[in-house]
């Protein structure tokens, strides 16, 4: 409920920014009022959800919207993120992939990148999906990609913190150990936080020791954006 309400408030927000935006630029071209309605929205988006979402804000889908950037440059960059998300879903079919602003949401359960109980160490079913994804990884050099890991709830939260971290490191090493570059990815470990399913049993634990990824533009790809939409 609480994410409810804060994505309404950032609609509504977002809807009177865009009507002070059009009025603002009546004599515009219609290219020149989507980038002021752009920068405002994603600017109101960005701040209020990237900053509201409590300890999930420090997740997958906080990070995304925090770098939303707006505008010509922003819609240029969400295309790419559209075809991408498209490849991901196409290479590892079943996974969670969302778009959200100028970014990806990506979820590893269960049925990807799962871990066994107490354990970081990646499965051989998490590596052959892991696998699937690093063509498409490849393929769009000028992302970074933020990976996230989660435990259940047993055990302490300072071991589980670490745990998660272990976890989100063993992705990173993995992908790197493919060919792809050490430096586009950051870990973070945020414990039994954020979780997708009770911890009450077996099977429910099972999907919150999972890892996510947040998908953003790097610096280039935002300047190449921004030079393409002549700001």
């Amino acid at each position: 409920m609480k994410k409810l309400s804060i994505y309404t408030l950032a609609v509504a927000i977002t809807a009177s920014s865009m009507i002070t935006g059009c009025n603002s630029v009546k004599n515009a071209n219609n290219t020149q009022k989507g980038a002021v309605i752009g920068a405002v929205g994603g600017a109101v988006i960005g701040g209020v959800l990237g900053n509201n979402l409590g300890k999930g804000g420090k997740g997958a889908l906080g990070a995304v919207l925090g770098g939303v950037i707006g505008g010509t440059a922003g819609a240029i960059i969400g295309r790419s993120m559209d075809k991408q998300a498209r490849e991901i879903k196409e290479a590892l079919p079943g996974v969670e992939v969302e778009r959200v602003g100028e970014g990806i949401k990506l979820v590893l359960g269960e049925n990807s990148v799962n871990f066994d109980f107490n354990k970081s160490t990646l499965t051989a079913t998490a590596k052959q999906n892991l696998d699937k994804l690093v063509p498409v990884f490849k393929q769009y050099p000028d992302t970074d990609i933020q990976i996230y890991g989660y435990t259940d709830s047993k055990g302490s939260d300072e071991y589980n913190l670490s745990l998660s971290e272990q976890r989100a490191s063993a992705v990173k090493s993995y992908l790197a150990s493919k060919g792809l570059v050490s430096s586009r990815f950051k870990i973070v470990g945020m414990g039994e936080a954020d979780p997708i399913a009770t911890n009450d049993t077996d099977e429910g634990r099972g999907k919150n020791r999972r890892v996510e990824f947040a998908i953003t533009a790097n610096d280039k790809m935002v300047e190449d954006a921004k030079k393409e939409a002549g700001q």
